[in-house]
């Protein structure tokens, strides 16, 4: 046997890969809740510049609980996020708010609802010139 590798095996590593078919862009995925969460909670520790540990005592949370709900992997009681934000000087009402910044866009984005058709405009060509309107106006007001 030769270690020599046959024609057919060299021909099959070197097909190119298919491009990915072109085609609408999928709407962008919304933000999971406890991700968004997560993320507030991180900035405002890290922005008052104090370690997990501190925080997780002063919410009496377990050190690794608290970092999981930070990076998202865990979905939080309400009373466990209200500790985490009463150990940050936020309220529950505050922490909400934070999150509700960072899930509204600066403008909003209008989606398609499913099975919704959105009632066309009359034809300009439709519409009564505004004089023939005010004429109208004063008959009916007669």
């Amino acid at each position: 046997m030769s270690s020599e590798v046959s024609g057919e095996t060299r021909k099959a590593a070197r097909r190119p890969v298919p491009l990915p078919v072109r085609g609408p862009r999928p709407t962008p995925r919304e933000p999971l809740w406890r991700d968004l969460v997560g993320a507030v909670l991180r900035r405002e520790r890290r922005a008052q510049r104090r370690t997990l540990r501190e925080v997780a005592d002063a919410a009496r949370i377990s050190l690794p609980y608290l970092s999981e709900i930070e990076r998202g992997r865990k979905e939080a009681s309400s009373e466990v996020l209200a500790a985490a934000a009463r150990a940050l000087g936020l309220g529950l009402g505050d922490l909400l708010s934070l999150v509700h910044g960072e899930l509204t866009p600066a403008e909003p984005v209008r989606r398609p609802v499913p099975g919704h058709r959105p009632a066309a405009a009359p034809h300009p060509s439709r519409q009564s010139p505004p004089s023939a309107r005010a004429h109208q106006g004063l008959c009916l007001a007669a």
